[in-house]
């Protein structure tokens, strides 16, 4: 599942008594490959400071070790825009703790996150990264100097100068035998980009060999710098961004009778059933503890797309711990079919609650939705976005606790994020709680989860669809009009009505910001 590349790298202290210079490539583990990839960096300590080689050695081993660290659920700009701020804060606190200016730790920092079909490039400052591709050669990295009074070029970006970061990100899409080259400016200061590209090309240089011809052409040109070159070639892609093996797949279980043993759990009732799947109440034999076994309908059993997207269900919802999020159970042992184990609930739907509750308390609808914001929050948080909030979809125990139960179309940003922003993505939820921007251009955000939930709590307090009924279209969007919720029950405060407006305006960014608004209103 790894992308493939071979690598060519050297790095020399050149003229000077030090290497201030750090470079490094890692590689995800197996398990990661398809969420995580192929991490690189380069980076040059400020040598005007003290502890300019602690500067750059920390920018790319916080880069490479704590990429990895993060939820495997996070995108990569996500997950790199986190560390990346941290290690600028913790660089730039070293120069406030010390008050001493050449105390400092300063350094530029230009990485990649190699994933799929994709390159993730992240820069600031004066390192540089390349691309050679077809016998052209180009920068994907603008540098961040300004001249001084002298007209000599100073760094005006760079790790660990300012509290704030301001970093450039772009993606890219590469292909097989792109070669990339990272740069310090030692380097291409004193060798152009066109006669590193032949040193790249000569076939009687073995590759392994490249960076240090490049390294000691800038020298004999005169450098007088560090100097360090790191060059990637694509030797592979694997543009399959399928999470499981389908090599792999584990057989589809008949219908399930009262009384049958499936790997350990006693099959008590069937709890429900559609043309998609089915759920039964089952007692783990081993502990006692009654769960919740959904199985695959058997007339999915030759759609690998199904089948894989019943697997993610399983693998998102063990990515969550969260007290308003049902909680999916890992496996101990190898099953033989396949199946997926929930917690047992007993309790209501929201949709039964709704149906029940003609006239509603709000301390009660407080209660709740205060609880499913909590459940959204916590996806959220993850990188992640349901799409397919409703009533149907929320469950009150007993006790009153909620939970959101089903994840079944939820979005995740390190399997989903070549598809977001794409037009042509196939949309996913329930008609009645489709948010507007679905259907316009395709877009997905956290305020189109906010959206669904806006809709959710006009239909407790109303029994109505704030636009009458769902839209169905773009043509819908536009002429559709909001319905006031004290319309259908005189009895809200206007302080609400203002609420489930803004909660379920058309235009996303009319909308409340941040679920903690919706919920502090």
């Amino acid at each position: 599942m790894q992308v493939q590349i071979s690598i060519s790298a050297f790095s020399s202290a050149g003229v000077k008594p030090n290497n201030e210079d750090s470079y490094g490539t890692m590689f995800s583990s197996e398990e990661q490959a398809i969420t995580k990839g192929v991490a690189i960096a380069i980076a040059d300590g400020m040598s005007v400071c003290q502890n300019a080689k602690a500067a750059s050695e920390t920018c790319v081993k916080c880069f490479l070790t704590d990429y990895y660290s993060t939820p495997e659920s996070w995108g990569v700009k996500k997950s790199v825009s986190k560390i990346l701020t941290a290690t600028n804060s913790w660089l730039f606190g070293q120069m406030a703790k010390d008050g001493i200016a050449e105390y400092a730790m300063v350094s530029t920092l230009s990485a990649m996150v190699i994933k799929g079909d994709e390159a993730h490039i992240f820069h600031v400052g004066d390192s540089r990264i390349y691309l050679l591709r077809g016998g052209q050669i180009e920068p994907l990295t603008n540098d961040h100097i300004i001249s001084d009074y002298s007209g000599s070029h100073v760094l005006n970006r760079a790790m660990g100068t300012s509290l704030h970061l301001d970093i450039d990100y772009k993606i890219i899409k590469i292909l097989v035998d792109d070669i990339f080259i990272f740069t310090t400016d030692g380097v291409h200061e004193h060798i152009s980009a066109k006669k590193m590209m032949h040193i790249v090309e000569d076939q009687t240089i073995k590759f392994d060999k490249n960076a240090r011809q490049i390294v000691d052409q800038a020298l004999i040109n005169g450098s007088s710098d560090n100097v360090t070159c790191l060059i990637i070639k694509i030797d592979g892609l694997n543009t399959n961004n399928a999470l499981f093996d389908s090599s792999k797949n584990l057989p589809f279980l008949p219908h399930l009778e009262t009384g049958q043993i499936l790997d350990g759990y006693k099959i008590i009732r069937e709890l429900y059933a559609s043309s998609r799947s089915q759920v039964y109440q089952a007692l783990n034999l081993e502990t006692g503890q009654l769960v919740a076994i959904k199985t695959p309908s058997a007339n999915f059993e030759d759609d690998a797309q199904y089948i894989e997207a019943f697997k993610r269900e399983a693998w998102i919802g063990q990515k969550i711990n969260a007290p308003n999020i049902i909680t999916y159970i890992k496996p101990k042992k190898p099953r033989q079919f396949l199946y997926m184990v929930t917690e047992y609930l007993d309790g209501q739907t929201l949709r039964e609650w709704i149906d029940n509750h003609p006239k509603p308390d709000l301390a009660e609808v407080k209660h709740i939705v205060t609880q499913v914001i909590k459940g959204v929050r916590s996806l959220h948080r993850l990188d992640m976005l349901h799409r397919d909030l409703k009533p149907d979809n929320i469950l009150i125990d007993a006790a009153g606790l909620v939970k959101i139960i089903d994840l079944g179309s939820v979005q995740i940003a390190s399997l989903d994020e070549k598809s977001i922003g794409d037009n042509n993505v196939k949309l996913l939820g329930s008609v009645d709680y489709t948010a507007p921007e679905y259907l316009i251009n395709a877009t997905i955000n956290p305020n189109s989860d906010l959206y669904s939930l806006g809709v959710i709590i006009y239909e407790m307090l109303t029994h109505k669809l704030p636009y009458g009924r769902g839209f169905k279209n773009s043509n819908d969007v536009k002429r559709l009009s909001y319905v006031p919720a004290t319309s259908h029950n005189d009895k809200l405060p206007y302080w609400l009505e203002l609420i489930l407006q803004k909660a379920v305006h058309k235009q996303a960014d009319m909308r409340y910001g941040r679920l903690s608004e919706l919920e502090h209103d």
